[in-house]
């Protein structure tokens, strides 16, 4: 299975059904009243945190999801049967935003939060809603209304407690393969480790989880190297355990290095970078690894940082800094939600287009946005019957109003959707 912590897709809600026009056909009833049953709703885009879901690249490989329809209204004021919600599982930790406009919709971090993505098309009114004193027999009825739509981008931030950073190559994939059973790949060159790995570490009765992230350079905060691949991870943790290469095998300065990835991080995120941190000097078994620490240890030390000489290579001085780690977790970890809980997250509906008034001629108008479309989507719109509703509805939400002061006069045709009107 390959680890995969982005994905963009596109998801639609089900229409509603349509309203039927029926009548009453009952014997010695010659002239039966409306009848006619409401449409069903459309089904919802539900997305569900499922710990079993390790990774996105299910809806890599599919990226269209579509509800069911609501089934449409039947005589004797039978109502349509709800489209049936079409639910997609995500891994714990899913941040899901709107693709175009940026904004976070929901973020799921506790197994079995869901959030409504889509919602599903009301249902239309069947003719037997229409009826009044001085309309006994409509020969409309409602439309469903069609289901949201959005275009999605998900990204999977890792649920780890301690992230384990620093530049390529410098042990990090060593390190967390001696101090937990993960087996990630390692070998002597740049960016081996090319996605997060986790392992989970246990120090007497108390377990933690440590990630080796991607190697950052220079320019990360900007997706340089793996950049945002890797920087992402790094934002949920409680502990950055920030390695260097203290024998500078690769000729390059451990001050400097620590100095770069710190900007890096503050680049991204201010509050990424105030994660409390602890140095790990790797390699401490080379040599001039020695002369090097004593020439770093002060810097560190005047800015308040713990210094940890190890070598994963060999397991020096990994006790000690295995136990510091555990009791840095107890005491920034956060209280994490590992069992199953009942939550609905409220995401922004879609926003609809805002309403406009357009004149088209010196007769003619066009009222396009907001609601208006929906209130002329009836079955037989152009009878006059529903001619007189869709104005009465006009009149009701302000848009008659709206028409007068944009300079529409009587005897102007207005146009609303597929439907045309006369101004009076």
């Amino acid at each position: 299975m390959h680890f995969v912590d982005e994905a963009v897709i596109y998801v639609k809600a089900g229409d509603g059904g349509n309203g039927c026009v029926a009548f009453r056909r009952e014997k010695f009833v010659p002239r039966g009243g409306p009848a006619g049953g409401n449409g069903g709703r459309g089904g919802h885009v539900i997305l569900l945190a499922d710990p079993s879901v390790k990774t996105l690249v299910d809806l890599q490989l599919q990226r269209t999801y579509k509800a069911l329809n609501g089934q449409h209204g039947q005589g004797s004021n039978k109502s349509g049967a709800d489209g049936e919600d079409l639910i997609i599982r995500v891994p714990v930790g899913t941040a899901i935003y709107d693709h175009e406009t940026g904004e976070l919709l929901a973020d799921l971090i506790k197994p079995g939060q869901k959030v409504i993505v889509a919602r599903g098309g009301r249902g239309g009114r069947g003719n037997a809603h229409f009826a009044t004193p001085t309309r006994q027999t409509p020969v409309f009825a409602e439309m469903g209304e069609p289901g949201e739509e959005r275009v999605l981008r998900l990204e999977l931030k890792l649920l780890a407690d301690v992230g384990i950073i620093g530049y390529p190559n410098v042990g990090k994939s060593t390190l967390i393969s001696r101090i937990s059973a993960a087996r990630p790949k390692i070998a002597d060159y740049p960016f081996t480790t090319l996605v997060p790995n986790l392992g989970t570490v246990r120090v007497d009765n108390f377990s933690f989880v440590v990630a080796d992230l991607p190697g950052l350079i220079e320019g990360a905060h900007k997706g340089v190297g793996l950049g945002h691949q890797f920087l992402r991870h790094a934002e949920r943790t409680s502990l950055l355990v920030h390695m260097v290469d203290i024998a500078a095998v690769e000729g390059r300065d451990p001050i400097r290095d620590f100095e770069v990835i710190n900007e890096e991080l503050r680049l991204y995120s201010p509050e990424l970078a105030k994660k409390p941190q602890i140095v790990v000097a790797n390699k401490i078994d080379l040599p001039t690894a020695h002369e090097n620490l004593q020439r770093c240890l002060p810097y560190w030390q005047k800015l308040g940082y713990e210094v940890f000489p190890i070598s994963a290579l060999t397991g020096e001085g990994l006790q000690p800094l295995v136990y510091r780690m555990a009791e840095l977790v107890k005491k920034f970890q956060p209280q994490q939600v590992t069992e199953w809980v009942d939550e609905e997250i409220v995401a922004p509906p879609v926003p609809k287009p805002p309403l406009t008034i357009e004149q088209l001629d010196e007769e003619t108008w066009l009222v396009q946005g907001g609601d208006v479309e929906q209130l002329t989507r009836l079955i037989n719109a152009n009878h006059p019957q529903a001619l007189a509703e869709i104005k009465e509805q006009l009149i009701r939400h302000g848009i008659w109003k709206a028409l007068r002061k944009a300079g529409a006069k009587t005897g102007d045709r207005i146009i609303v959707g597929s439907v045309e009107l006369m101004m009076d």
